[in-house]
């Protein structure tokens, strides 16, 4: 295994604590009901996006178990805590997979920062999205497939803006973060 790979103290240490952040940024959302139940307006994906940014790979991890420990304070949520692990895990797992082996080194850029921020995403409500329909809607809600698939818009401007706050926020912090952190001589690796 080789030193970048390795997970060391500060690695693990801002791994529990982006985990922790986006945790608590669950609870900033602004529920919207629709005909069919529920979305919300959430500033945890900027969270999500930025575990990715900041840790690459790993911070699936804490992007997921963050968001899965939130459900489970919600009894509303709980049961969907797995689904909510996966999904928003995918959503740090893209972005880290697309800063890759950038994050070790000093070419970081606002131009990766900012791919890496619209795959994770993308990725994500592409999982939200299946989710809803197959999940949400056909197998708990008992709806065939095309009334089912007919509900599925009225979810799409919370994405949208959800996605779009994400990846317009994520890049700048992470840089701010990361340029924070070489000054304080911590190195996420």
């Amino acid at each position: 295994m080789t030193e970048q790979k390795k997970l060391s103290p500060h690695r693990i240490a801002m791994l529990a604590m982006m985990t922790a952040v986006v945790f608590v940024s669950n609870y900033l959302r602004i529920i919207v009901p629709l005909p069919t139940g529920e979305t919300s307006f959430t500033l945890a994906n900027i969270l999500c996006v930025l575990s990715g940014l900041l840790l690459g790979p790993i911070g699936g991890l804490a992007s997921g178990l963050g968001s899965a420990l939130y459900d489970l304070t919600n009894p509303v949520f709980a049961p969907e805590c797995w689904l909510t692990f996966l999904t928003k895990g995918a959503m740090g797992l893209g972005a880290g997979l697309v800063v890759g082996r950038a994050q070790y080194e000093e070419r970081l850029g606002y131009p990766r920062c900012l791919s890496a921020a619209l795959v994770g995403c993308l990725v994500y409500y592409a999982l939200y999205f299946a989710k809803s329909l197959l999940y949400d809607n056909m197998l708990v809600g008992g709806l065939p497939f095309a009334a089912a698939a007919a509900l599925l818009p009225l979810k799409i401007p919370a994405s949208l803006f959800n996605g779009a706050v994400a990846v317009a926020a994520a890049p700048p912090l992470c840089l701010a973060i990361r340029a924070a952190l070489k000054r304080a001589r911590v190195k996420l690796a």
